[in-house]
């Protein structure tokens, strides 16, 4: 089948690729311009900063044996990390079991890993999916197009994008487009800091409470990043949700000043950024692995469903997900 697949996350392009494993032919369409979703890395005179997702577990046997393989293969390794809960400036050993993992040299690396040999174009907004005889057109849209194109006739589509994107797109399948309404994601403020002086706090990674940051971590401290002082936070979903269309420069100063309370240190950064996830968590997950209906030959798939998990939004539903969309489709 001539399958289109909307969205290269893990999801998307996990899909993507089990399907071309089995012979059939995809192309790949993502608004951004470069594949991996929340996947990502951001490159700057100082280094990366992975400021999407930190890294990932391993809990399923099928994502574990998946896991294995990008181990043999160099592509993620363990992220040996002191953890700790930080509270009122006081830390505390995390005290948590597991393996986590991150991709190498940056979490990016993965999504270009997964993309490869595969027919993706990045730069392309699916606005629309139009039925068309007994397949689908896609309308897409690009910012150095003046406008919108069709592309297709697909056999089959795939929309692998959070919950809130994809209903629109669902349309055409109403049902679909209710069970994925259901979901309910929400946003995440990610902030960026570069130090020249080593903060020295004893710890890689650390879990706040009674803060607008939720969440801190030393990127330096992943294996084969760029030596430094690199810093990550994570605002909280509640903070994030209230101050979602605020101006960047205040959020920036916010979280600056919310990262000084919970370390302790007063040293200010050469470099600081901030990054607006507006679908960073899914909090009320679909109970199922995917959606696939094999009449209209239209389905969804992401870290927005359980996938058999306890709770959503890690890479390993967006794995899972993506995979179990592939076999229904393949079977």
């Amino acid at each position: 089948m001539q399958i289109a697949v909307i969205g290269a996350g893990m999801a998307g392009l996990t899909c993507a690729r089990q399907l071309a494993t089995h012979g059939h032919s995809v192309t790949v369409y993502e608004k951004s311009d470069s594949a991996g979703g929340r996947m990502s890395t951001r490159e700057t005179e100082l280094g990366g900063f992975d400021h999407g997702a930190q890294y990932f577990t391993a809990r399923q046997p099928a994502f574990q044996r998946q896991v294995a393989t990008w181990c043999r293969a160099g592509l993620i390794d363990l992220w040996r990390a002191r953890l700790v809960t930080l509270d009122s400036g006081v830390a505390i050993a995390a005290g948590l079991s597991g393996q986590r993992f991150v991709a190498v040299p940056g979490m990016n690396a993965l999504g270009r890993h997964l993309a490869q040999d595969l027919d993706v174009r990045t730069g392309q907004r699916v606005t629309q999916i139009e039925s068309y005889h007994d397949g689908w057109l896609l309308r897409v849209s690009a910012e150095t197009v003046a406008i919108e194109a069709s592309a297709g006739p697909f056999d089959a589509v795939i929309i692998a994008m959070p919950a809130d994107q994809a209903a629109p797109l669902l349309a055409a399948a109403p049902m679909m487009a209710l069970q994925a309404a259901q979901a309910r994601l929400a946003p995440c403020w990610s902030l960026l800091l570069g130090f020249e002086q080593e903060l020295r706090l004893g710890y890689d990674g650390a879990w706040i409470r009674n803060s607008r940051l939720a969440w801190i971590a030393h990127d330096a401290s992943k294996p084969q990043r760029r030596p430094g002082e690199h810093w990550v936070g994570h605002a909280s979903t509640e903070w994030s949700a209230e101050h979602l269309e605020d101006d960047p420069e205040r959020v920036k100063e916010k979280l600056l000043k919310a990262f000084h309370s919970a370390t302790g240190s007063d040293v200010q950064p050469v470099y600081a950024a901030v990054h607006r996830w507006r679908f960073a968590q899914a909090i009320e997950p679909l109970p199922s692995a995917c959606l696939w209906d094999p009449q209209l030959r239209i389905g969804t798939c992401g870290d927005w469903f359980s996938a058999g998990l306890d709770g959503a939004g890690r890479i390993e539903n967006a794995y899972l997900s993506a995979a179990a969309l592939a076999e229904s489709i393949t079977a």
